[in-house]
């Protein structure tokens, strides 16, 4: 995957509390940025944009 970005949210010192996250024309690839070597989601750019509008939906009753 290209290059990778933290997020400005990452926290104080070294900023590594966060996920990070790469893109190219057609994905989007999220890791944790403690262990970036270890596990990587990656999403079609489609379903990462849907994925993030639903973390920033409130929901009045937690999903079954």
């Amino acid at each position: 995957m290209g290059n990778w970005r933290k997020s400005s949210y990452s926290g104080e010192g070294d900023g590594n509390n966060c996920v990070e996250i790469a893109t190219t024309s057609t994905h989007t690839a999220v890791r944790d940025s403690k262990t970036p070597a270890r596990a990587t989601l990656t999403f079609p750019t489609g379903a990462f944009t849907r994925f993030l509008e639903a973390l920033r939906t409130p929901r009045s009753t937690p999903p079954r």
